[in-house]
């Protein structure tokens, strides 16, 4: 996985602890973000060794960053810093090929690894009695990795898989990764993608791998971060005994003369273009700073002030008053070495180009020209104070903190810092650096539009940076013999997990006001943060046969005018409020939520009442809301996966109620009403229709105080909530479907079988079934598609679940020639459990990769809620928290079996994206009646989709 920060809406949010500014006193005064606990050491090697202990914590993260990334990828070598990530967390001298995540997910764990342009890091979150297996595996990827040919070609294909599904198949992967990256610097080594390009990943050899590893991966350029419930004086024994004595290279690092970036002294226009854009884009992109420079804080306050929030100016001034563009964004992305600024906007259906820019750049100027409001200030550190806090609510969050601070800026109290710094800016500071920054004379303006608009003669790169590439590294050839895997019998096991560190779930108390709202309270955290999610029986399940999106519009729709207050008066009420509030409709269930720091909660209240009980519906607005939606849709609808999502949906359920699209249809949402919408409110926003569940820092009785004081007067209108009868409808003949969508970077592949309901018994050994087929990394599926074959960057499956019957769904993208490929291999793990033992020890193994994942979630405020939600949603009752894990572990090999015989390819459901010519052909041979049927022509209103 790469973390290239795209800076399509990127934004660097610094965590400090927080001191009270005077124009921060009536909003923020009592937030304190804590500062960052940690010891540290250094080994006699050079490791640095970070411990964050939490006793509190229900897991630990253990985390290794090297000092090597995108900017040390070697001459012609591009994305090899990324490609050596996947290659490291693979194989070692005592572990085969894959065992790295076999042992974190069968230890209920979860694992990854990233790489940026400055770091690579590998990190697990696990049970506290797996630490030191933890420690054990990182200290073998460090000492003894194994580097062969096997993985070093399965690893190169399913990095091109990765840049396929990030960077091809989605409208704007190009624009992010290709055309801005590109243009961003002209000497600097941060000039090359991090993810590389297909043509020098398969330039590369094994011995460039080989000598990549040499040269950049040792103790001395590796930092250890523990963090999380564990016993200091124990993590320093392990540590001592398992780094201690790995050795450094005798070679010194490479090093190269970092080129200095010449001043860019006029602006300069790219066009480019590719193919499946839906909507142009423009951008602009400025010369930034480094993350550890001065003005760094003040920047990160010019950023929230932009695009911070819907009362940001730029999507006030092109999204919201006058349309131009269906998003727009302001993003820093400060490294170590050096920063770009980029500022970018879609462009709306309909709209013109220079129209869009004309509005952008009269922002820019205006943010140039006059000094910020002291209201835009104190919203904007209120923001990024609310940020900090969230962000540490974790342990494993905490960690990640850490890291970044100390590879952005060498120092570990750099997150600290920073807010203080924040808490400092003056808008003058705002108005300096936007002056010295956002400078016309340094511009390079972008805009980039669909293959069909490209004039004649205009050569495919025609976005290139006309400056020379730089010469980057050369890296001296290995000269230590490579490792190999030990004989079977010869390998040292793992160490065995310590004792377990029972957790207790939290309390969760039950109350129901007198207007019928029941109300869920839980303190997860000792944090000053609240969320609360208000819960109405019925969502998307509810609209109406010709109106689908009715539900998801109406979530919308409450915050945009309520109780005397206009949009953008909500959006910048509660920002300044530090909250966040969102809504949207499930197929069972329409949700509220909205998070907010303690301090803020009865003010919070107060606006989410009116949002609740006294929406404006305003003519103008739900306009507005449609023409949104449809910008959104027309964006999606281009993608291959979310495509596959909606078409295998209207497959599966056909006419019935979960077969209408949750976000509506371009024609549904254009036939929606003002109308429409206050019916659809008046007939399920009602208290005798909700659940109100309120998790984090508040007791249940701040919470139960927070529900009366918030809906207390809320009123249940007369007669009882609507009922809606057989969502899921007859079960429906499977079919095979090819949608045509041309100029598709990647083919993306699902299927589906009807599976039980949420509350049925037979859930759960289903749950452990889908788990076995593909559940993570260790599922049938990741490793028939991607580990054994590199066929793809993942490929997983989902129980769905659902108030009536769900869907199992299998899904994955490769590249369009192997999708019948895929197909084929999908459907035969559907069948693999129909007739294949399965072990007791898989079964256990996926029993606790399942209940591991529950942990996690329910350790955190939203993840608690959100189980809480579901529990609501799908009539569960509130021990469910307590007894999931039970029935989960109650499944056997026998009821495994039993539960396997509703997953067969003879029943599923199976859709195609992609461009069909690459693929139909060897699809056809398996599926004579598969059905082929452009893009262009599907129509998602109808139950046969046009078929």
């Amino acid at each position: 996985m790469t973390r290239t920060a795209a800076l399509l809406g990127a934004s660097l949010l610094a965590l400090a602890p927080f001191a009270a500014a005077p124009a921060m006193a009536q909003t923020s005064a009592t937030i304190e973000v804590p500062p960052l606990q940690f010891t540290h050491r250094e080994l006699g090697n050079g490791l640095d060794v970070y411990a964050m202990p939490d006793p509190t914590a229900g897991t630990v993260t253990v985390q290794v960053w090297y000092d090597v990334g995108g900017k040390d990828d070697p001459q012609g070598r591009s994305g090899f810093a990324h490609l050596f990530e996947h290659i490291l967390s693979r194989k070692t001298v005592n572990l085969p090929y894959g065992q790295i995540s076999t042992l974190v997910e069968n230890a209920g764990g979860t694992r990854n690894a990233s790489t940026g342009q400055d770091m690579t890091n590998y990190y697990e979150t696990v049970p506290p009695q797996y630490l030191e297996t933890m420690l054990w595996t990182h200290a073998e990827r460090m000492a003894r990795p194994v580097v062969d040919q096997a993985v070093f070609d399965a690893e190169r294909s399913i990095v091109k898989e990765e840049l396929r599904q990030r960077v091809y198949a989605p409208p704007y992967g190009r624009f992010q990764r290709f055309v801005m990256g590109d243009n961003s610097f002209d000497e600097s080594i941060y000039r090359r993608s991090v993810i590389g390009s297909i043509e020098e990943l398969d330039s590369a050899r094994i011995e460039d791998a080989r000598a990549f590893h040499e040269a950049y991966y040792r103790p001395a350029t590796a930092t250890l971060i523990v963090s999380g419930n564990f016993d200091p004086a124990q993590l320093d024994r392990w540590v001592d005994q398992y780094f201690a004595g790995i050795r450094n290279p005798e070679r010194p690092v490479p090093v190269l003369e970092r080129p200095v970036e010449t001043p860019r002294t006029q602006p300069r226009l790219v066009e480019a273009y590719a193919p499946n854009v839906p909507l142009p884009a423009i951008g602009a992109i400025y010369p930034g700073v480094p993350a550890n420079h001065a003005d760094s804080a003040a920047l990160d306050v010019l950023e929230a002030i932009m695009s911070g929030g819907d009362s940001s100016r730029l999507h006030q001034a092109l999204v919201y008053r006058t349309e131009l563009a269906s998003s727009a964004d302001f993003g820093l992305n400060s490294m170590e070495e050096d920063g770009v600024i980029g500022v970018t906007a879609v462009v709306a259906r309909g709209k013109a180009i220079p129209d869009v820019e004309a509005a952008l750049n009269a922002e820019l100027e205006r943010v140039r020209a006059e000094p910020v409001t002291a209201a835009e200030l104190a919203e904007a550190k209120t923001e990024l104070v609310s940020s900090a806090l969230r962000q540490r609510e974790t342990a494993s969050g905490r960690a990640f903190i850490l890291g970044q601070s100390l590879v952005n800026e060498n120092d570990p109290r750099a997150a600290d810092a920073r807010l203080a710094a924040i808490q400092n800016v003056t808008a003058a500071d705002v108005q300096r650096v936007a002056r010295t920054y956002l400078n016309e004379q340094a511009r390079v303006s972008l805009r980039y539009q669909d293959e069909s608009q490209r004039p004649a003669g205009t050569p495919e790169d025609s976005y290139r940076n006309p400056a020379p590439m730089p010469v980057f590294v050369t890296v001296p050839p290995a000269i230590l013999p490579p490792n190999e895997l030990l004989p079977e019998g010869q390998r040292m096991a793992p160490p065995a997990p310590g004792a377990v560190r029972a957790m207790a779930t939290p309390n969760v108390v039950e109350r129901r006001l007198p207007n019928g709202l029941r109300v869920l309270a839980a303190k997860s955290t000792d944090l000053p943060i609240m969320n609360a999610q208000l819960v109405i029986a019925g969502g998307a399940a509810a609209d109406p046969q010709d109106r689908a999106g009715l539900a998801t519009m109406t979530a919308n729709l409450v915050t945009q005018g309520a109780g005397g207050r206009t949009a953008p008066q909500i959006a910048s009420t509660l920002e300044a409020l530090g909250a966040n509030i969102g809504g949207g409709a499930g197929a069972d269930a329409t949700t509220l939520f909205v998070s907010a720091p303690t301090a803020s909660a009865d003010a919070v209240g107060a606006v989410v009442a009116d949002v609740v009980m006294r929406p404006d519906f305003a003519e103008a607005e739900v306009a507005r809301s449609k023409t949104q939606a449809v910008n959104a849709l027309t964006v999606n609808l281009r993608q291959p996966g979310p495509l596959a999502g909606v078409v295998l949906n209207r497959l599966a359920y056909g006419g019935a109620a979960y077969g209408r699209p949750a976000s509506g249809t371009p024609t549904s949402l254009g036939a929606l009403t003002r109308e429409d919408v206050v019916g659809f409110h008046a007939r399920t926003w009602r208290p005798d229709n909700a659940t109100l569940i309120v998790t984090g820092g508040l007791s249940p009785e701040e919470a139960f105080a927070f529900a009366e004081k918030t809906f207390g007067g809320w009123t249940a209108p007369a007669g009882a909530a609507p009922v809606i009868a057989a969502r899921d409808g007859q079960v429906l003949a499977p079919r095979v479907v090819v949608v045509d969508l041309p100029g598709a970077g990647q083919a993306a592949v699902a299927a589906a079988v009807r599976a039980p309901k949420r509350s049925d018994d037979s859930w759960y050994p289903l749950s452990v079934v889908n788990s076995i087929i593909g559940g993570g990394q260790n599922g049938h599926l990741f490793q028939e598609v991607r580990a054994k074959r590199g066929l793809s960057y993942g490929a997983y499956s989902n129980l769905g679940s659902r108030v009536d019957g769900a869907l199992l769904t299998a899904s994955t993208q490769t590249k369009n020639e192997s999708a019948a490929e895929v197909v084929g291999l999908v459907l035969a793990e559907f069948d693999r459990l129909r007739s294949e033992p399965v072990s007791e020890q898989t079964v256990v193994d996926r029993e606790t990769f399942i209940t591991g994942n529950f942990s996690r979630s329910v350790e955190t405020t939203g993840g608690l809620g959100g189980f809480l939600s579901d529990a609501v949603t799908y009539g569960l009752p509130l021990s469910e928290i307590d007894a999931y894990s039970t029935k989960i572990n109650a499944t056997t090999p026998a009821t495994v079996r039993e539960a396997a015989q509703v997953v067969s390819s003879e029943d599923a459901y199976v859709v195609v994206v992609g461009q069909a010519s690459m693929f139909i052909d060897a699809l056809r041979a398996a599926h004579p009646d598969v059905v082929v049927i452009p893009a262009s022509e599907l129509d998602l209103d109808s139950p046969t989709l046009g078929l």
